[in-house]
């Protein structure tokens, strides 16, 4: 793939679900946002701001009263537009490697862990014979931490934090080009989110095979986006509201959505202060800035659509050196 081409590449996404009645929720509304090769792009927001329903929506995982629109273009296939056997054949674990949120649940509880590496190297890989599988799942697992004396365990043995290490080595196992990684990690200690995004952030940066791979985090853990990410896409209210390059957003200059400032914030190492109010329900969104209730810098032309680009907001911060 060429280095300037991206690997994903997403325009217009939007996933609305469809209620009884005829109701319609939007989760997701007109996301727009590239991942380049060699490049962590972190996606962060509250819960239930439509992180995991974009995710979802690449990999063709959404309920049957889902409705798409827009494109999620991973080389040359729009992953919206994919068929069922295209995704099941072509792109889960091939083109995108999947690291799940509540990883013990996609971990088949009957098996070992041994037996599902084994198996999914097997589906993903040319490997074949009892001694070479093995060997390939040994190395999954220490590729991700995943101690090998715990490879005969089954997945009610494992810890929280051994079950992530065991649904990221899965999904290092196909070598794709795009990793996936829904809140990698959730449940983990400080010592152990460190070793999980460092591996995550290994991935990216070698080039196997010459090829240069990409993430996509989402997580609402900030301290990880910072150690981990090379960019950050803020998510409100179903839309990203801000797309910055991290060594800006988390340096002195910060972010220039108050929303985003606004998280940064909340962390203990910073201000320690919640955002005030709650974010708006899903079916009842504004017709105008959907952050203005929360906001101490709205007025009167919040109550019209915010501008678009990589800060969606009519009054957003500006660094003093760009005021110079």
């Amino acid at each position: 793939m060429d280095p300037v081409t991206p690997v994903l590449s997403v325009r217009g996404l939007s996933v609305r679900f469809l209620l009884p009645g005829g109701r319609r929720v939007a989760a997701v509304t007109d996301a727009r946002f590239d991942v380049r090769p060699g490049e962590c792009l972190a996606l962060i927001g509250e819960s239930g701001c439509g992180k995991s329903v974009l995710a979802s929506a690449l990999l063709g995982l959404l309920p049957g009263n889902a409705q798409t629109a827009g494109s999620a273009l991973l080389g040359d296939l729009d992953l919206l537009a994919a068929d069922e056997r295209t995704l099941a054949r072509t792109v889960r674990g091939r083109l995108i490697g999947l690291v799940p949120q509540s990883p013990a649940a996609h971990l088949t509880p009957v098996r070992t862990v041994r037996s599902q590496l084994e198996e999914t190297v097997a589906a993903l890989t040319a490997t074949r014979g009892r001694a070479a599988l093995r060997a390939a799942a040994e190395a999954a697992a220490e590729r991700a931490a995943f101690p090998v004396d715990h490879l005969d365990r089954h997945p009610h043995q494992l810890s929280g934090g051994l079950a992530e290490r065991a649904a990221t080595a899965l999904a290092l196992v196909g070598d794709a080009p795009l990793l996936l990684a829904d809140e990698p990690t959730t449940g983990l200690d400080r010592d152990l989110v460190d070793r999980t995004v460092d591996e995550l952030r290994r991935h990216v940066d070698d080039p196997g095979g010459g090829r240069r791979r990409a993430l996509l985090m989402i997580t609402h853990d900030l301290a990880a986006a910072e150690r981990i990410a090379d960019r950050v896409a803020v998510m409100y209210a179903g839309r990203i509201v801000e797309l910055a390059d991290a060594a800006a957003f988390f340096g002195p200059a910060g972010p220039r959505h108050p929303y985003s400032r606004g998280l940064l914030q909340a962390l203990p190492g910073r201000a320690f202060t919640a955002i005030p109010g709650m974010p708006p329900e899903l079916g009842d969104f504004p017709a105008g800035c959907a952050f203005a209730a929360r906001c101490d810098r709205a007025t009167a032309t919040c109550a019209a659509p915010p501008p678009t680009g990589t800060v969606a907001c009519h009054h957003p911060h500006v660094p003093e050196d760009l005021r110079a």
